[in-house]
């Protein structure tokens, strides 16, 4: 059976159509926009709500020392945002990717247009990845904006001692720092990807993967699990913390960074693995 005249597999489904498609999607707007609308929102709950009164405490949390700096505010939206927000949008774009198609029933439409099924999964994952990337690396630069704006540009407290560290000192930590956070957020990109292979719902998709992230969670407060916590991909969704520490200390980064990327690799190759063999009837 010879290929139509003019048909090239590696020129179906191109990136840029994919990525246009996935931007006019309602829910890539709607979840952009609270991305960059999060960090004004608190710097007005900071600006206006009840200031705390007398000594800081011995101890300083993140939130003690949010409206301390530009860079300690970003850290701090960062820290209260890399465990649930930003994880549900990379779900979101990484789940509603390919279960979305079967759900409209244009899969195998696209499928038999044809587009090989690799590839069909390689151009989605790679527009997926991209825009929850985006997420990722704007909505810590928008804090870090809107900190500077409303708290000014000063050297970073570091939570716990109140230490000082040069801003400028600080800015390539900074890089350090969303380059974990986009590391630590593959597994769930993985996960919600792997689901949106297997079922016909963007709901489940998306939500199965914040589920299984949450139980994950859970998980790693059991301290009779000792050392089987540390792989968990959970358990070091923090260490970007030591980035901003006086000592810049690689070791949890990098313990994460391994658990991450292995949880990554092994579940996308499941999803290419069962999606080449899938009966695709939506």
């Amino acid at each position: 059976m010879t290929a139509a005249n003019g048909y090239a597999p590696h020129r179906t489904l191109p990136l840029k159509v994919e990525i246009v498609r996935q931007f006019k999607r309602r829910r890539t707007l709607v979840m952009f926009g609270l991305l960059m609308a999060l960090p004004w929102i608190l710097v007005v709950a900071f600006q206006f709500g009840p200031q705390a009164g007398g000594d800081r405490p011995a101890t300083l949390r993140m939130s003690d020392l949010a409206s301390a700096s530009g860079l300690n505010f970003a850290a701090f939206v960062l820290s209260v945002s890399v465990s649930f927000l930003l994880v549900v949008a990379v779900a979101l774009f990484c789940g509603d990717t390919v279960a979305s198609e079967a759900s409209w029933s244009s899969l195998r439409y696209l499928l038999a247009a044809p587009v090989p099924r690799d590839r069909l999964l390689r151009q989605k994952l790679i527009v997926a990845l991209g825009y929850s990337a985006t997420a990722i690396v704007c909505l810590p630069l928008m804090a870090l904006l809107a900190g500077t704006l409303a708290f000014g540009w000063h050297d970073i407290q570091v939570p716990g001692t109140g230490e000082t560290i040069a801003a400028l000192d600080v800015l390539p930590r900074f890089g350090i720092v969303i380059g974990y956070a986009l590391v630590s957020q593959l597994v769930v990109a993985a996960l919600a990807f792997l689901i949106s292979t297997v079922t016909d719902s963007p709901l489940g998709a998306v939500g199965g993967a914040v589920g299984l992230w949450i139980v994950s969670t859970i998980l790693q407060a059991v301290e009779a699990l000792g050392t089987l916590r540390e792989f968990l991909p959970t358990f070091w969704n923090t260490a970007w913390l030591d980035a901003l520490a006086p000592d810049l200390d690689w070791s949890g980064m990098l313990k994460g960074a391994s658990v991450s990327v292995t949880y990554a690799a092994i579940l996308i190759a499941v999803a290419f693995r069962r999606f080449r063999t899938k009966d695709v009837v939506s």
